[in-house]
């Protein structure tokens, strides 16, 4: 039988309650399923780099990592991003682009029926 750890981070706890919450509230999946994808190990967490987000995102699109977004790589297109964590690259090289950074909870304070949310793993 297996041990059942659970979140020992309380901001990040709080987050995943409010995920949860705002996929109850405003029917939207998209919340529940990042919310899912958090309260899992850490190891399993996505860690996206700025040259996928450039290959598969398209301009002024709305992305959602749940996980860290890393600088490797170039973006040129102007994207909204949202992540638990970003490098300090990252971000610089998004801002550049004429791109926009965000949490994922001032993502869905934004979004809240989290309509054309993409989620990048």
């Amino acid at each position: 039988m297996g041990k059942n750890f659970k979140k020992t981070n309380p901001n990040l706890v709080t987050l995943i309650q409010h995920l949860k919450d705002a996929s109850r509230t405003n029917e939207a999946p998209v919340w529940r399923d990042i919310a899912v994808r958090l309260e899992g190990p850490m190891r399993n967490w996505a860690e996206v780099n700025v040259g996928k987000l450039n290959r598969y995102a398209d301009e002024n699109d709305i992305v959602v990592v749940p996980g860290k977004l890393l600088g490797a790589g170039e973006i040129a297109k102007k994207v909204t991003v949202a992540a638990y964590r970003f490098s300090g690259q990252a971000k610089d090289k998004v801002s550049k682009a004429g791109g926009q950074n965000m949490s994922i909870e001032e993502l869905v304070a934004k979004y809240p029926k989290g309509s054309n949310v993409k989620i990048m793993r």
